[in-house]
């Protein structure tokens, strides 16, 4: 599960910085050309990016209501709480909450009885999520400045790990597997969209078809995910592509669930 040569920490501030400007970006009133033209330079497709990332793979059903600067900050690769499947109560966390999209909808599935958090290490999608949090007036809501490798979360404090096209940009993937269960409650589960490579692709055919920061570079495989969520001790895992985003490349569903006892 290696990423490259590139030290851990430069890839972190690439990352960091891109989203730092997509931030500034709907801050500015200019999202929807430039978050488009970052997303179209990630990866080599013959499909728009308009498809394959971003707000188009919501519903407008499910996007209503939500504040347009949440809505505009959308860079995922597919809607985790369409498979979550969350319940009136629960308490979930979302791993690189962006402008906050994702924690708005689960904030609103859960109820007032249930509590959504969101983990960035962006300080400016913070403030824009927190700003979003506001506008849609969402009390059970909170934004936590972190990264995915050392949640500031204690063990056992949520019941459902969610995460948008977040984890195939981290360095380390099997601390952050580790990390989700580790704050994961017994019996809790994981429900995830991600870029993952085909099994037959290797790290460098991976990277010749898109950056590190542009989702593709760092995807794992879809064996690789399985044994790293199997080896951070999950059980039930499945992995399934939902649609192509370039060649041997595609955004995928990944469902897990940690061990009740």
């Amino acid at each position: 599960m290696s990423t490259n040569a590139t030290p851990h920490n430069e890839l972190r501030e690439q990352v960091r910085e891109r989203y730092a400007q997509a931030a500034n970006a709907v801050h500015a009133g200019t999202a929807n050309a430039n978050l488009l033209e970052q997303s179209s330079s990630c990866c080599n497709t013959p499909v728009t990016s308009a498809q394959v990332f971003g707000v188009t793979l919501y519903n407008d059903d499910t996007a209503a209501e939500l504040p347009i600067k949440a809505v505009e900050a959308s860079l995922g690769c597919g809607n985790p709480t369409a498979i979550a499947q969350l319940k009136e109560g629960e308490r979930v966390l979302d791993l690189g909450s962006g402008g906050g999209i994702d924690v708005l909808l689960s904030a609103r599935r859960v109820g007032p009885t249930g509590f959504a958090y969101g983990v960035d290490m962006t300080d400016e999608m913070l403030e824009l999520a927190r700003t979003n949090a506001a506008q849609a007036q969402a009390t059970n809501v909170e934004f936590l400045k972190g990264t995915i490798e050392d949640i500031p979360l204690p063990d056992g404090s949520v019941d459902v790990v969610i995460s948008n096209c977040v984890i195939n940009l981290s360095t380390d993937k099997p601390t952050v597997l580790s990390e989700m269960f580790r704050v994961l409650t017994p019996g809790g589960r994981v429900s995830v969209s991600d870029v993952v490579a085909e099994n037959h692709l290797s790290p460098q055919e991976r990277a010749e078809r898109g950056p590190y920061v542009g989702c593709i570079a760092g995807s794992l495989s879809h064996s690789e995910y399985v044994a790293g969520l199997n080896a951070a001790g999950f059980t039930h895992v499945s992995v399934e592509f939902t649609h192509q985003v370039t060649d041997g490349i595609h955004s995928a569903t990944i469902q897990a669930s940690k061990p009740a006892h």
